[in-house]
């Protein structure tokens, strides 16, 4: 099995048939590498674009460049946002993401069963916190209460991340719908 490229055929009939107009002694049946593959493709979407809507826009070119270059075209927001992150930010992220996973639950769960379980059974109720576990109580109502500004904390710089990721691609999105309509049915 090729490692580079595709067969052919698994390349869409009408990406299939400009190549064939563009190289007559091309066989489908045989391998494409991903580079002239790609070339193809960023020929292809400048044709129909030319042919659909006459001369091409800068931004109708940037996106025939950046498919040139394999690039994408929105930033990485989420690398720029990470950067700005203080310690006390990233800590919050940390302990919200584990605050909200199944292993949380699951050590969680099994902590307080360890503790109900020695405090009334293997003591004989004699334990440090006996029955109604009043020092349980207070640890939970400790833990809810540190853990839920955090996770609040974590939230509010997700929204933001979320805004400035909005924002920046606010601009763009207007002149790219159509022309992306266009790309995602043409590729």
């Amino acid at each position: 099995m090729p490692q580079n490229g595709a067969i052919g055929d698994n390349v869409r009939p009408s990406l299939a048939e400009f190549i064939k107009s563009q190289r007559p002694d091309w066989d489908p049946h045989k391998f494409i590498c991903f580079a002239d593959l790609g070339a193809f493709r960023r020929d292809y979407v400048k044709h129909t674009l030319e042919c659909e809507i006459g001369e091409l826009t800068s931004l109708d070119q940037e996106v025939i460049e950046s498919l040139r270059q394999h690039e994408v075209l929105t930033e990485n927001i989420e690398k720029q946002f990470e950067r700005k992150l203080t310690f006390g930010e990233h800590l919050s992220d940390k302990i919200a993401e584990f605050g909200g996973s199944w292993k949380f639950i699951i050590t969680f769960g099994s902590v307080i069963s360890v503790w109900i379980v020695l405090n009334v059974l293997l003591l004989l109720n004699r334990g440090f916190d006996p029955y109604p576990f009043i020092l349980l109580n207070l640890i939970l109502s400790c833990l809810a209460a540190l853990q839920a500004p955090v996770i609040m904390m974590s939230q509010n710089r997700a929204e933001a991340r979320d805004r400035l990721r909005s924002e920046k691609n606010e601009p763009a999105q207007a002149g790219r719908s159509s022309r992306a309509t266009t790309v995602s049915a043409i590729w």
